[in-house]
């Protein structure tokens, strides 16, 4: 089988923008010249993005054409108590947000730039990781717990026989499970005591990353606790359809919301409420954007079209297709979600979402727990050095399965080992494994929409991969389309930001950027070789349920 077989993608001519018909009053208009007069133009100006993700924090400032123009990122520590919790400690993500800023600022200046130039700054995060604070004090009550921890799975299936739990999923777009917000927050009331004794005396303050680290950055003694629609639409807690927390919803999850402050639900990109930098290199420039990470990823896409679509891989893998202004709910396993909010008498635009858990942390897994490869970038080498899996399997359901399964009582398991199986038969099926989960997102994304994807854009660390993108071209049967610049989550960040501050006004404005050099993987296998490969992942992921038993999967602490 071929590693890859790409080709480049060039970006179409940008027709002239009627706001530049002045510059040619009288003289033929020549389009390259229009163009470089924007380019100048826009390099001129600046966009810092903070992007908190699972494993990693980094700021990257970005120039008016998308252009990364200095950055740095710096990973952070992963908390693993007991078998299926993930924690992070939040005045660790602080620290980083802030190093990676001042860093990054060295960099640009250094560059020979100037930090007045940097017009607005936009932040992106991991969705559902759940904090709680003092109000007073501003101190955390624990430590966030990371969106993929598990240590609810028993609370889910109490929550499951109670009275409504059934419509949830019509207002929230959410099906009950392990993953949002809303469970991780009644996990901390009924298990910590610091947390439950603040909530009764009124004191206690929950929020996502993105609250916690606004908060922070705009002073804690200046209060501000906001979110996003985006984040908020993740924590089961927000009406899907007026984009409001709905008491019925906190009452389902026993939250009085006289007893607790939860952010401010506003626009991903807004110029007045996210406040602005309270100290350090950036002090008094405002931030303006604010996006899930994966929201992020489809704007950095520019999937602003209904049936665009992108799907990112990193620690877990997240596909995204734009549904339009009104909320889809799913038949067949996928979750509806706000893909972007931006505000200015603009709808919030809807997405399905297909969630896949492990995609990066299995090639992490293999690297840290098995010692199979020193670095993750290495995978595709030892994967290489096979033709193919050797027969073998691997269900990477760490977590349990995400979408569109929603099996919470596997394991992480192998199938077809024999003694003909080598390290790099793991290491292909590994990969193979996130390709084939999103290949069953995709045949429910056609099922719910009515609509087949032509293409697939893609992004994320496991995207660099020429190996991973073209089996996945394989497994998916239609092209696969990765941008040169990949970091599209933080570029959705800064285009938040920078409509909200007027650097761009509309959407058609952002036709030419990360449009270079984009490289195309196209299936090389017959439709009847990948329906065969997909068959077996479909037997091993029956045969990976009911790994646990009734009382392994009840709650342990």
């Amino acid at each position: 089988m071929a590693i890859e077989n790409a080709s480049a993608k060039g970006a179409e001519p940008q027709p002239v923008p009627k706001s530049q018909s002045d510059y040619f009053e009288d003289a033929p208009i020549n389009n390259d010249e229009v163009k470089q007069l924007d380019e100048t133009k826009l390099k001129q100006f600046y966009i810092g993005s903070i992007d908190q993700g699972t494993t990693s924090t980094r700021f990257i400032i970005f120039d008016g054409t998308g252009q990364p123009v200095a950055q740095h990122q710096i990973e952070f520590t992963q908390i693993y108590p007991h078998s299926g919790w993930h924690e992070h400690d939040p005045q660790e993500i602080l620290d980083t947000v802030e190093l990676c800023i001042e860093q990054a600022i060295q960099a640009f200046i250094h560059k020979g730039h100037d930090i007045k130039d940097i017009k607005a700054v936009g932040l992106t995060n991991q969705r559902e990781t759940t904090l709680v604070w003092d109000t007073n004090t501003g101190k955390p009550l624990y430590n966030a717990i990371a969106w993929p921890d598990t240590r609810t799975k028993g609370l889910v299936r109490e929550l499951k026989e109670r009275e409504g739990a059934e419509e949830l999923k019509g207002t929230t777009g959410l099906p009950l499970s392990t993953y949002p917000s809303s469970v991780k927050l009644v996990w901390l009331l009924n298990h910590v005591e610091g947390v439950r004794k603040a909530y009764d005396e009124g004191r206690l303050s929950f929020g996502t990353i993105d609250t916690w680290i606004l908060y922070h950055l705009n002073g804690k003694d200046k209060g501000l606790h906001v979110t996003d629609s985006t984040n908020a639409s993740r924590t089961m807690f927000m009406n899907l359809h007026t984009v409001q927390y709905d008491d019925k919803l906190l009452n389902f999850f026993g939250v009085d919301r006289n007893k607790i402050k939860l952010p401010k639900i506003v626009p991903s990109s807004c110029p007045d409420s996210y406040g602005s930098i309270a100290e350090g290199p950036l002090k008094g420039v405002k931030i303006a954007g604010c996006l899930g990470d994966q929201s992020a990823a489809l704007v950095g896409q520019q999937g602003f079209t209904p049936g665009s679509a992108k799907n990112t891989y990193g620690t877990g893998c997240f596909l995204l297709y734009n549904v339009g202004d009104k909320p889809v709910i799913s038949k067949h396993g996928l979750l509806a979600t706000v893909a972007y909010d931006f505000g200015r008498e603009r709808k919030p635009v809807y997405a399905l979402e297909g969630s896949v858990a492990v995609a990066g942390s299995g090639v992490k897994f293999l690297m840290s727990n098995l010692g199979f490869i020193t670095h993750s970038h290495k995978i595709s080498d030892l994967a290489a050095s096979v033709e193919d899996n050797g027969g073998c399997v691997f269900v990477t359901a760490f977590s349990g399965l995400f979408a569109p399964y929603w099996i919470d009582d596997a394991k992480g398991t192998i199938f077809g080992i024999t003694q003909h199986t080598e390290r790099g038969h793991i290491a292909r099926a590994t990969l193979e494994a996130t390709c084939f989960q999103t290949k069953a997102i995709l045949d429910a994304m056609e099922l719910d929409s009515g609509h087949k994807l032509t293409e697939l854009s893609v992004d994320g660390g496991m995207s660099n991969s020429n190996l991973c993108m073209q089996t996945q071209a394989n497994i998916i049967g239609i092209p696969v389309d990765r941008p040169a610049m990949r970091e599209t989550t933080s570029l959705g960040a800064a285009i938040a930001a920078g409509f909200a501050v007027d650097i761009w006004k509309e959407f058609s404005e952002l036709k030419e950027i990360n449009q270079k050099d984009r490289m195309i993987f196209e299936p090389n296998i017959t439709k009847e070789q990948s329906a065969k490969m997909f068959k077996k992942w479909g037997r091993a992921v029956e045969m990976c349920r009911g790994w646990l038993d009734a009382d392994e999967a009840k709650e342990d602490f």
